[in-house]
């Protein structure tokens, strides 16, 4: 892994500022303390920060150019296929100076053009300069495993890894995008391509830009399709062929000349690579998970059922969570508001993986392609409950929802019942965003001031998964949520907390279950072989008998979270009151104090679980303290 950065201006007479480039490669720091490097040429500056995986040795240095220097590249990322492409380069006359991955993307690009793009297998953002045609590409990953935003401002091209390269130019002002802020109270994530500043955007997963002439082109190079069907003889063949698929994404993603090892949360998914990495391995693998006080949030047993049967090398971590320290630290890292509570335990998994190892296999992505999550299968009942009367709906349902009491308890099936029977709609989409939101419609109708609604309120969030519902290259409503999931939730919600989690302390992240050919095999298969009678993840529980303990197979999804409605009452308390009712957070503009108060007093006195709106509530006013009022404060 590594942090990218770049500027060049549209007029080639306009020379780039090196210091400004410099500073720009600073603030990524973190994401590659090994090594750092710029190249300045006229009206085109790139920057570098190396976390060093493959090739130590300083030919890895970046950026990295051709034999004639007319091609210049930064990348940050793993090219899985790079030995392939390599040994297929070199004989067609190609010539390398190191032994990194990067490189094949220089040499294909020379014999591809942008098209090189469609080649790579990994995790990759990168930068190339064509000096020779004075042409820019970057390009993102299939998945969006590694991040990418950009902004043209001045008439000038700027890009980077994080938002707070961007913010080092005086040219970018830090404005909020008060659109983007909307969709944050909804998601608890700014969804690309928008940015929580005006005129900063996300480049999309799967698609390139390219700068010619001063002019921008945005293209799509991969699709992921539900349809056709894979057909084969039988459960027993659907499940040997995604072992095939799978071991071969582990497989790839064991080079390291670093130490490597593995997440292991006692999940299917973290469990199943950990599987097969001992299966392939030569040595134990050095596993690492973390555990809570609170047994509610504590998966560690379940760990060390695959730990015991694989003999690894386990490392556990016992964390006692400090919400007031840690905080702030994810406000900064972040780099925008970014409200998913995993990313608490994400962060100190971690930092604690970082002591031992560099590079760390993970199991995200499973639950995306093979339908691992309860609310597919709320969502199919959900469909057979918009098939009842309407008297049904509107009266038997809505008041059995009111006499449900309030329970505080995680997995109480009056709480489960009560938010299932809420979320209910008979449009997929507002029944998918009910699950997921944080804040309905109708809750920030409450929340907003008069001003702030004026600016926001024809604005539908719901329509975002709407339209990704409507363009879904499936004929099923379980793939066509699959689909949303791969293209929205993943990219912009997971993916992010996972990267800048670990490459807060330039730690590697590496997702076999987000190889695209593996992901291409389970679009493919029927859609029994992912929820079958409500079973989730079908053909992978199947599949796993023998490799996985039974229990893992057949436990309750647990998910990776921390206490907030325990913490709203304790040990945050104090500061949310203090923050989310100050001078400074009631004179924004965007939310009627009352209403904040009200949600506030409501959680504090057991009436109600308002913790995850709390907790956006509060990332957001503190995000703003930190990269608006500061940012102002210094002129930026």
């Amino acid at each position: 892994m590594c942090g990218i950065c770049g500027k060049i201006f549209f007029d080639r007479s306009r020379a780039i500022d090196p210091d400004l480039i410099q500073r720009m490669t600073q603030t990524l720091r973190h994401r590659g303390p090994d090594d750092s490097g710029i190249y300045v040429a006229g009206h085109i500056g790139l920057g570098h920060r190396r976390l060093s995986i493959i090739d130590l040795s300083a030919a890895g240095r970046q950026p990295m150019a051709n034999e004639d220097e007319s091609l210049w590249l930064v990348v940050n990322g793993e090219i899985y296929n790079f030995e392939d492409l390599r040994q297929e380069l070199i004989a067609k006359g190609h010539v390398f100076r190191s032994g990194t991955d990067s490189e094949v993307i220089l040499h294909l690009y020379e014999e591809q053009g942008q098209a090189c793009v469609e080649r790579l297998c990994g995790m990759f953002a990168f930068a190339l300069w064509d000096s020779r045609s004075h042409e820019l590409l970057l390009a993102r990953d299939r998945a969006g495993k590694k991040p990418l935003v950009y902004a043209v401002v001045d008439n000038a091209l700027l890009f980077a890894s994080e938002l707070s390269a961007l913010l080092e130019d005086p040219a970018i002002s830090p404005t909020v995008n008060e659109e983007a802020l909307h969709h944050y109270l909804t998601y608890q994530y700014v969804p690309g391509p928008l940015t929580i500043f005006q005129g900063i955007y996300k480049l999309p997963p799967a698609h390139t830009l390219m700068l010619r002439q001063g002019m921008l082109t945005i293209r799509r190079y991969w699709h992921l399709s539900y349809v056709p069907k894979q057909r084969l003889d039988g459960e027993h063949a659907y499940g040997e062929a995604f072992l095939d698929h799978f071991r071969e994404a582990v497989r790839i993603r064991l080079r390291s000349d670093v130490p490597l090892g593995a997440f292991l949360s006692g999940g299917i998914d973290s469990s199943a690579t950990v599987a097969v990495m001992s299966n392939l391995m030569n040595r134990p693998v050095k596993t690492f998970s973390i555990g809570f006080e609170e047994t509610d949030y504590d998966e560690r047993a379940y760990a060390q059922l695959i730990a015991r049967q694989y003999n690894t090398d386990h490392t556990e971590f016992m964390v006692r969570p400090d919400a007031l320290d840690v905080l702030p630290k994810l406000v900064r890292h972040y780099g925008e508001p970014f409200a998913d509570p995993s990313s608490v335990p994400t962060y100190y998994v971690a930092q604690l993986t970082r002591r031992h190892v560099t590079v760390a296999l993970n199991g995200d992505g499973g639950d995306e392609s093979f339908a691992g999550y309860e609310r597919y299968c709320a969502s199919i009942l959900a469909d057979m409950c918009a098939r009842l009367p309407r008297v049904v709906q509107e009266s038997v349902i809505a008041k059995l929802v009111a006499l449900l009491p309030y329970r505080d308890e995680r997995w109480s099936m009056v709480r489960r019942l009560k938010r299932f029977l809420s979320g209910c709609s008979s449009n997929p989409a507002h029944t998918y965003v009910n699950w997921v939101c944080a804040f309905t419609t109708d809750m920030k109708m409450r929340l907003y001031t008069t001003e702030f609604m004026q600016q926001v309120g024809m604005i539908d969030s719901t329509k975002l998964i709407e339209e990704l519902l409507q363009k879904a290259q499936a004929d099923n409503l379980l793939e066509r949520l699959l689909s949303v999931d791969v293209h929205f939730y993943l990219p912009y919600d997971l993916l992010v907390k996972a990267d800048i989690a670990c490459m807060a302390h330039g730690l590697e992240a590496r997702s076999p279950f987000l190889d695209h050919r593996l992901m291409e095999f389970a679009a493919a298969l029927p859609p029994e072989m992912k929820l079958r009678r409500f079973q989730t993840k079908y053909i992978l529980k199947h599949a796993l008998k023998g490799l996985v303990p039974r229990a893992i197979l057949q436990r309750k999804k647990m998910g990776f979270g921390v206490p907030l409605h325990r913490w709203f009452r304790n040990e945050l308390k104090e500061m949310a009151y203090s923050v989310l009712l100050d001078a400074r957070a009631c004179h924004r503009g965007y939310f009627n104090p009352s209403e904040v108060r009200r949600l506030l007093d409501e959680h504090s006195a057991l009436q109600a679980d308002h913790s995850y709106r709390l907790w956006t509530l509060l990332w957001l006013e503190l995000w703003h303290r930190m990269f608006v009022d500061r940012g102002r404060a210094a002129g930026v």
